[in-house]
């Protein structure tokens, strides 16, 4: 180990010629819920110091991710890592970075150097923490490896390459995509009958895992004061304010990936025909490791590349994938240019790069300015093919390389009905009626989506209930928990749950009655809740048997009845639940009965856990409430568990109380205020 910290000090302190960090430059404050606040006088600085606090709270998580963006996953985990060491290998991400590192801002290439410092001094320091020693040093190069694989995955492009492996292309994507996805609300002066614009964060991401959120707050002397929140790994912040605006994202579905069917040369072995001329497929092969008995046993998996992109055989023929994640490597800096933006000119700026692939944008700010984009790096394609299927991948002409400009696509500023909204509903219901995108002013090659949710169907109502949108109200609005009447499912009908009559299926009548008169609530202490929560995780099973029309027939329904009376019996000796009985935020040792259900506006969604419960595994997992005035800007917050990933950190389950009570805490902005209730204060090192 002293060989290796060795190494990783030689290294470097001289890989590249980037200006070396001096960490006494640098303050750490950490608050009462151990959220650091870092202080520099540059951004570099500032970003060197955030990369030694993300270490400090989740080494280990980060480790994994990026040897997963750079083919290394295996060796730490072998058979579970091979899917991702394959993918980073099969979309070529170091050569892409390499070719394209030159189209980077050099403030950012310094800027992401200094992260990369950061880490690096972590691992000097604490050489036992360190899972691989082929991943350090790390570089710039290799973070954005990862952010490579991301991307790719965020497009769905992984499943394109799952079903190709699997001989299982079909579309639309998998079911219930959207109970687990996230909300966004602005709201200007217009309603707010204030001086100030409100703006709610609100993603459902996974509560753990690479793409599970840290809260932080960058403070420098070049401008940046930013308070957010960011996936481990990343050196700049995905979602947040600063004081003059601030954004969120929600994942949005347009057509964002597309697989190629090639007509191979009926002679010539791994020659394809385009247009009638011949091309020769570029043959490569994937390292990969597999462990077994403790060891690392290397193993190589062939795949291709064509003029569509990273291609796979299969037993029906040859398909390439294309998606617009592997033609640019510049999104994490257009996220630092959205940071660094003071005005909307500057952040609608930043969107014009068109280096984030995908995400609808929420955005509010000082001057009453709210905003909303159904974003994307969004392909022209030809027209007069259906991009919803495979296509044809023998002609020049479905070979799209030329995008949509960002005011070509979906979006709404400064409405006259003073509100926006996406709950990854259609961007075609993002506002009041008259304000709307007009769906047939969009080419239907994009293939934006068109339908509503429980969510969005449930937001604009309460969006549209009253005139004016106080700050209660909004916050009110915000953590609703109710379903709609009727429910709204964009995967399935289960309306006919609640026109059968109970006198009909007197062995369930007990349960199915409980839902029936349920208010629709999704609190802690509701049997209604806690009787359609334990419904709903029976009735995967029966999706494959539903018709194209989706809708439950009364019989399936009584077989998921009968299976769920029999789940409650045996595992809880009872008919009747309480949802919070039923499903738990657990972390460690610590349990909490938790409101919520898949599509409510505050979503849960869980897994099986112990003693026939569910655990939370996706939903409210980041919440930021925001409120702008002409002068100031107020920030309020609050995370799933805690902000340290260290069992034995006392901020690894320090906040589930306050989220579980729809509760925040305060954030400030005004480094006086933070220091009035500093914890810690450190420099990194």
């Amino acid at each position: 180990m002293k060989k290796l910290v060795l190494i990783l000090f030689i290294v470097s302190t001289n890989f590249n010629s980037y200006s070396q960090i001096n960490p006494d430059n640098i303050e750490i404050v950490r608050d009462h819920y151990g959220v650091p606040h870092i202080y520099a006088d540059l951004d570099t600085e500032v970003a060197y110091g955030f990369a030694w606090a993300q270490a400090e709270d989740h080494f280990k998580l980060i480790q994994e991710a990026y040897l997963a963006g750079n083919g290394l996953l295996g060796k730490l985990i072998g058979l579970k890592g091979a899917g991702a060491d394959f993918l980073t290998q099969f979309i070529q991400s170091e050569k892409i970075v390499n070719e394209k590192f030159h189209t980077l801002d050099e403030k950012f290439v310094a800027l992401i150097d200094a992260f990369a410092q950061g880490l690096n001094a972590f691992a000097i320091k604490h050489p036992k923490q360190v899972l691989e020693k082929k991943l350090f040093p790390l570089t710039p190069q290799k973070l954005l490896r990862y952010t490579q694989l991301q991307l790719f995955i965020s497009n769905g492009a992984d499943k394109l390459v799952t079903g190709i492996v699997n001989n299982t292309l079909s579309w639309p994507y998998e079911i219930e995509q959207d109970t687990k996805g996230s909300n966004l609300i602005a709201v200007s002066r217009s309603r707010t009958g204030s001086d100030e614009t409100f703006l709610t964060i609100n993603t459902h991401q996974p509560l753990e895992g690479p793409t599970s959120w840290y809260e932080a707050h960058l403070v420098s002397k070049e401008g940046t004061n930013i308070i957010g929140a960011a996936f481990p790994g990343s050196p700049c912040l995905l979602t947040g304010a600063n004081e003059f605006l601030g954004w969120t994202h929600t994942v949005n579905y347009p057509d964002k990936a597309d697989v190629y069917a090639l007509e191979m040369h009926p002679k010539k072995k791994d020659v394809y025909l385009v247009d009638g001329v011949a091309y020769k497929l570029e043959k490569f092969k994937a390292k990969l490791h597999f462990k077994f008995l403790g060891m690392n046993i290397p193993i190589k998996k062939k795949f291709y590349h064509s003029i569509y992109g990273p291609t796979l055989k299969n037993k029906t023929g040859v398909y390439a994938v294309r998606t617009t994640s592997t033609t640019n490597i510049n999104a994490i800096e257009q996220w630092w240019k959205m940071n660094k933006a003071t005005n909307f000119t500057d952040f609608y700026k930043a969107l014009e790069m068109k280096a984030l692939p995908g995400y609808n944008i929420g955005y509010a700010d000082r001057n009453d300015t709210i905003f909303y984009i159904s974003n994307g790096k969004i392909p022209i394609r030809a027209k007069g093919y259906d991009w919803t299927d495979v296509v044809p991948g023998n002609t020049l002409k479905t070979l799209w390389d030329t995008y949509y400009d960002i005011k070509d696509l979906p979006q709404v500023v400064s409405p006259a009905s003073g509100f926006v909204y996406n709950a990854n509903h259609t961007p075609f219901k993002s506002s009041g009626k008259a304000d709307n995108p007009i769906a047939e002013n969009f080419a239907k090659e994009m293939n934006f989506e068109t339908y509503d949710n429980n969510r969005s169907t449930r937001l604009l109502q309460l969006l549209e209930e009253e005139e004016r949108i106080d700050y209660e109200r909004f916050k009110r609005i915000k953590y609703d928990h109710q379903l709609p009447t009727p429910l709204q499912y964009n995967f399935m009908d289960l309306n006919p749950l609640f026109e059968m009559k109970p006198a009909d299926y007197p062995d369930v009548s007990v349960l199915l009655s409980e839902i029936q008169t349920w208010d629709r609530i999704t609190n802690t202490t509701s049997y209604g809740a806690g009787a359609y929560a334990s419904l709903y995780y029976q009735l995967r099973p029966f999706y494959d048997q539903l018709g194209e029309d989706r809708i439950f027939t009364h019989q399936a329904l009584y077989k998921a009845l009968k299976i769920t009376k029999e789940h409650l019996k045996t595992y809880f000796n009872s008919d009747r639940i309480q949802l919070g009985d039923l499903q738990k935020l657990a972390r460690g040792a610590k349990e909490l009965p938790i409101f919520g259900l898949p599509d409510v506006v505050t979503a849960m969604r869980g897994v099986p856990y112990k003693d026939g419960r569910i655990k939370i595994t996706h939903g409210e997992s980041y919440i930021g409430l925001v409120r702008f005035t002409p002068t100031k800007t107020y920030y309020e917050s609050v995370i799933s568990y805690g902000n340290s990933r260290r069992p034995e950190s006392p901020h690894y389950t320090d906040q589930m109380e306050l989220y579980a009570d729809f509760k925040t805490k305060k954030m400030s902005f005004d480094r006086e205020v933070v220091m009035k209730t500093a914890k810690r204060r450190y420099a990194p090192k």
